[in-house]
């Protein structure tokens, strides 16, 4: 599986740069590279993304406002050419920090310091898999246990998703992108940017729908691709 790698620098040669380190690197992919910060909140919705170049100096919308936004699912490592933002960067848990023009050899340690936990990631993952079959998803003030084989289907809704049960439905405070890293290993697939279902209660399916029990959902162009690799593996 590739590492799919978002370029965000309002410097065309630092992008260009970013990207020349990466396409040296098997397993890596650059699956976007933007000239700011605003558009990307838009493009994670849109896209699957696990690291994140960030630069911190840009007009209007600054790399450190957009790491404060992010949902934690992506790592990102970032990259300036000022010290200074050394102990915001901390702060906000940046993977990495990488100090301009980025060489190569620098490049290459902050991928392997990634490459490194990911490893750790998997095996916590497939432990985690390993285990009991439930989530808590925070409803209000209260964190719900819902069993994984209760769900039907997931629905974002902005800054929240609203979780279908077999027996009632929960709006809960996570994202739809952090709910697809912790499920989509599993029993689970994403249809279209504003759902995910569970694979064992689909019913049937469409060249641009999806039957779930008894409702129609959207099955976006953008995900049809894996949605059919998931359908039609052996024992899925």
């Amino acid at each position: 599986m590739k590492v799919r790698c978002l370029i965000v620098d309002d410097e065309v040669p630092a992008r260009e740069l970013i990207r020349m380190h990466l396409s040296g690197l098997k397993g890596f992919e650059v699956a976007g590279s933007l000239g700011n910060a605003v558009e990307v909140p838009a493009f994670l919705r849109e896209h699957k993304v696990d690291l994140i170049f960030l630069d911190i100096r840009m007009p209007g919308f600054s790399g450190l406002d957009l790491l404060r936004s992010l949902n934690g699912t992506q790592q990102v490592i970032l990259t300036t050419a000022y010290r200074e933002y050394a102990a915001d960067a901390f702060e906000l848990e940046a993977f990495d920090y990488l100090m301009k023009p980025v060489t190569r050899e620098r490049f290459m340690q902050a991928i392997s310091k990634y490459l490194r936990h990911d490893r750790i990631n998997a095996r916590q993952e497939r432990a985690a898999l390993a285990g009991p079959a439930y989530v808590f998803f925070k409803v209000g003030r209260e964190h719900v246990k819902v069993l994984l084989s209760d769900i039907v289907f997931i629905e974002g809704l902005s800054d929240y998703i609203k979780v279908h049960t077999v027996t009632r439905s929960y709006v809960a405070s996570e994202k739809l992108g952090a709910m697809e890293e912790k499920l989509c290993a599993g029993g689970f697939v994403r249809i279209h940017k504003s759902f995910i279902i569970a694979l064992d209660k689909m019913t049937g399916y469409t060249a641009d729908q999806v039957l779930i029990q008894e409702r129609s959902l959207p099955l976006g162009r953008l995900y049809k691709a894996g949605f059919i690799k998931r359908v039609e593996a052996p024992g899925r």
